[in-house]
């Protein structure tokens, strides 16, 4: 226990020990009472303050008193405080009461997939512990949960001609517990683990998954929707485009080069804005709810002052953003700068037309404006410079000509490609209202892990320093510049199955004990810290009463 949380514990304990002695003495007593319990409670009180004081600048590293001093403030009332985790990631019972096999099962029992051939067959068993994953979550005041639904384990083969009962009813007696405990769900349809049964059959570089993928959203609006409010069509699909099918680090493990890796997103662009409007035109009217998607991206900052750097930090955004966000927030049609630079890079390669799919003008129409919402991931930064690639072979990154690194006096993290630059996310975020005409926003995960394959690290300040930094980062975003921001999501409620990682990067609030059979949580300090700030609702001037 720190010096500081003894002194409170210490001073509580006197307080309430103390007065209910004195109250039952003398009336001299009292009067000494009375006077006890005024100095006992200020003194509380600047306790308190002191244990929500930050200092000037969050981070040593960062001391530009325009940029990175620390602002007192508070959000919008009925700001959004939740944390997120996917169905893969924490479920467990990957073959349990009737669920096939995810693309994520098959990978991860493939050896050599992953980090010591470990896969999430039990995961932090959430399957049978989710009662214990929504106490945590009330002890923490958080207003809303981000999960996902396992397609696979409501509809086996991915398609309605089967519904799994046991499935469905798991996520009913979820949400149920989430809201007698006044948390709102905010619900993914899609976090990377397909049904195997559509993997079988080309998966999402078949045309036909929009169709597939837009019978499953129809049947969770219509089986959740009258107690589900916000959804989220797609988690990331940059990743499980990229990654997936063409770096093959993750399932379905393909190396495809340069083709792939474009049909895939465009397949998940069409599933996304069937989906949503199926959700507007059939549920919105009876259950007022919305949806949109979660779209992720480092910051890109330019490297030198040159406008060919310049331009490579753009073309960094567009084709890891833009490539999504354009389609549906701006013309229904992928950037200008993708459509050139890779039109430009397969008549090089000797092709007579673009790897980059067309969409007709139908379709255009079909996806522009399919979002009540942009969700952000957030979680680090990189500079920017311009290089020209090899033509051959083709690919995604070599489509961009540019480079990307980072500083090396940046504060570091246990996972190897974060580093924590807060400024980065305020950078981010005023990027995203630019481009995309002020979008409503919300910060679908932010977050920063420590590696550790056994032991507890639950003095977790890093942790500490990386959301309060983060967080004042965007409440100056939301004051200063303006943004429309309506939530804050941590990545993530508990250490879980980081994908190829394994269980040794963890990113969670609570530390989880792989070695015990019950999957024991325990929390980190970082848990109560979020806690406070969420009890305040930000940051509020020290002069201020806050609350404990």
């Amino acid at each position: 226990m720190s010096m500081k949380r003894t002194v409170v514990y210490f001073f509580k304990k006197l307080h309430w020990s103390t007065t209910r002695a004195m109250w039952r003495s003398s009336r001299f007593s009292k009067l000494v009472f009375v006077i006890f319990v005024g100095l006992a409670t200020l003194s509380l009180r600047e306790i308190s303050r002191a244990e929500n004081r930050y200092d000037e600048f969050v981070y040593r590293e960062y001391q530009d008193p325009e940029r990175d001093k620390f602002l007192h403030g508070q959000f919008i009332q009925n700001f959004s405080w939740g944390v997120a985790t996917a169905a893969y990631q924490i479920e467990g019972a990957w073959n349990e009461d009737g669920k096939s096999p995810s693309v994520w099962d098959t990978f991860s029992h493939t050896p050599g997939r992953t980090h010591n051939n470990q896969s999430a067959d039990m995961a932090c068993d959430s399957y049978h512990k989710y009662h214990e994953d929504v106490a945590m979550m009330k002890s923490m005041g958080l207003t809303h949960y981000r999960f996902s639904i396992s397609w696979s384990r409501v509809l086996p083969d991915g398609t309605r001609s089967k519904v799994n009962q046991a499935g469905v009813d798991y996520y009913h007696k979820l949400i149920d517990a989430l809201l007698a405990a006044n948390i709102l769900p905010m619900v993914t349809l899609y976090h990377w683990d397909l049904p195997q049964a559509l993997q079988n059959i080309g998966g999402w570089e078949n045309d036909i998954i929009a169709v597939h993928f837009d019978n499953y959203a129809d049947f969770c609006f219509n089986e959740f929707g009258d107690k589900v409010k916000f959804w989220i069509t797609l988690n990331e699909p940059y990743v499980f485009s990229k990654v997936g099918h063409e770096a093959g680090i993750h399932a379905p493990g393909l190396k495809h080069q340069g083709t792939t890796v474009y049909r895939v997103a465009h397949n998940a662009l069409k599933a996304h804005a069937k989906a949503w409007h199926t959700y507007n035109e059939r549920y919105r009217p009876t259950q007022k709810g919305k949806c949109g998607i979660t779209l992720n991206c480092s910051w890109g900052v330019k490297g030198t002052d040159s406008e060919a750097d310049k331009a490579a930090a753009e073309r960094y955004m567009q084709f890891g953003f833009g490539w999504f966000a354009n389609p549906i927030f701006v013309n229904g049609d992928y950037p200008e700068i993708m459509k050139e630079q890779i039109l430009k890079k397969s008549l090089q390669q000797g092709l007579t037309a673009s790897r980059l799919p067309e969409f007709t003008e139908e379709e255009k129409q079909l996806i522009k404006g399919t979002a009540d919402f942009l969700g952000a991931n957030y979680y680090t930064t990189v500079y920017v410079g311009h290089k020209e690639r090899q033509v051959m072979p083709p690919g995604f990154f070599k489509d961009q000509d540019f480079m990307t690194w980072d500083d090396e006096n940046w504060p570091t993290s246990g996972a190897g490609w974060i580093k924590a630059v807060p400024w980065g996310f305020r950078e981010f975020l005023k990027w995203i209202d630019k481009t995309y005409n002020h979008p409503i926003i919300y910060i679908t995960e932010n977050g920063v892990a420590e590696y550790s394959e056994e032991d507890p690290m639950l003095e977790d300040t890093w942790r500490i320093q990386y959301h309060t930094s983060h967080i004042n980062e965007m409440l100056k975003a939301y004051k200063l510049d303006g943004i429309d921001i309506r939530g804050y999501t941590v990545w993530s409620l508990m250490d879980n199955f980081e994908w190829a990682e394994g269980y040794a990067s963890r990113f969670g609030l609570f530390y989880v004990d792989y070695r015990d059979p019950h999957r024991t949580r325990i929390p980190k300090a970082s848990a109560s810290a979020y806690a406070r700030i969420i009890r305040n609702n930000g940051f509020p001037e020290p002069s201020t009463s806050l609350l404990w």
